[in-house]
């Protein structure tokens, strides 16, 4: 099924703010782009605390939270904090063009 304009915006949306991203740096990330900037920011440190062979923190939050599963699955596979923002920009790039 073909992704709606309203779809895509509530994507690139900020989240409600009980359901926010509080990075282990103490950054708080509200949206996609947000993720985007703090994933490029971050230390590398920092992103193994999120993403590990435990758990992958920024997946979990982009499946639940913001629902975008073709984004999470991207994420599931980014190996490097710069692989995920590579993943998200893209993503972000091909939302803003619906």
């Amino acid at each position: 099924m073909a992704m709606t304009k309203v779809e895509a915006l509530r994507i690139l949306g900020e989240v409600p703010q009980d359901k926010v991203f509080w990075s282990n740096d103490c950054k708080l990330i509200k949206k996609l782009s947000e993720l985007e900037t703090a994933l490029k920011e971050m230390s590398d440190d920092t992103f193994g605390y999120h993403v590990n062979a435990e758990k992958n923190d920024f997946y979990k939050w982009v499946a639940e939270v913001i629902g975008d599963d073709r984004l999470a699955r991207d994420l599931l596979r980014a190996t490097s904090r710069l692989q995920a923002a590579r993943a998200v920009g893209t993503r972000i790039s091909s939302l803003l063009r619906v």
